[in-house]
């Protein structure tokens, strides 16, 4: 078992992982610093165990040890904080889903040749900002069979406390890595024989049911961000642009959903 700590006392510098998360701008300070990430929830944290991750930390209700232990036992000199409810609040800023958190080490995102040699169906996110989107898309993905996402620089952290969150840790299960040149990139992504094709609401965009159709054997999706989409030189850049046919004197699908139906039409 983990070494187990019992604290009482809200300004607790060993608690220093975890204080004020609702503080975006906190958050990414000390993330960046520190490299570090926050699993809330005791699946997900135990999918960022199984995912490879490495803890820095445990904060926990006691009600939750005996569950964990398991995932404890695999390092057993990380120390395990154990706080009461109303005390990881305080700490926290909010009401921590189930008194369940942990505090782990960020690690590389894998080389981009290398994701893209063995994948067959990747999804790009450009600058999408809502981390709740890029948790939801993740999950889809995860559940739909998508083999790798690629996040632009000016995309949300996927690892953001709220994406982990939303994702229901699939964050862990599919493998991503953030782009360094873009839309630079999108020529390495074609050169490893991928079909690039946007999600897009242009004049000449081809449905969604006859890019299925294709049966196309690499296939990238790209999705723009929530308010304005892609931008044109993107679009520019890519082969194919796609809509999804819409009734109602509806335009468009929030991007999570629009993420949802386009890859169960192209699993």
């Amino acid at each position: 078992m983990s070494r187990l700590i019992s604290i009482t006392d809200a300004a607790d510098e060993r608690l220093g992982d975890y204080v004020k998360l609702r503080e975006v701008s906190l958050r990414k300070l000390l993330e960046a610093e520190h490299g570090l990430f926050i699993a809330e929830g005791d699946k997900v944290i135990r999918r960022a165990a199984d995912g490879g991750y490495e803890p820095r930390s445990f904060l926990l209700a006691e009600r939750w040890l005996p569950s964990l232990e398991d995932v404890l036992a695999r390092w057993p000199d990380v120390p395990v904080y154990v706080v009461s409810p109303e005390l990881a609040e305080e700490v926290t800023g909010f009401h921590v889903h189930r008194g369940a958190l942990a505090s782990y080490h960020r690690r590389p995102g894998p080389d981009l040749d290398v994701l893209l040699e063995s994948a067959r169906r990747i999804v790009v996110l450009d600058d999408i900002v809502d981390h709740q989107n890029v948790g939801a898309i993740f999950r889809n993905a995860a559940g739909l069979g998508v083999d790798a996402v690629l996040v632009t620089p000016g995309c949300a952290d996927p690892l953001y406390r709220r994406s982990v969150k939303v994702s229901m840790g699939t964050v862990f299960q599919v493998p991503w890595t953030r782009l360094t040149a873009w839309p630079g990139d999108l020529q390495r992504i074609r050169d490893h024989g991928f079909v690039t094709a946007a999600l897009a609401l242009d004049d000449d965009s081809i449905t969604l049911d006859e890019l299925a159709e294709r049966r196309l054997p690499k296939l990238a999706l790209l999705f723009g961000t929530e308010g304005h989409g892609l931008k044109s030189h993107v679009l520019e850049a890519t082969d194919l642009t796609v809509r999804i046919p819409m009734s109602g004197d509806v335009d468009s699908l929030n991007v999570g959903a629009a993420a949802a139906v386009t890859f169960y039409a192209t699993r």
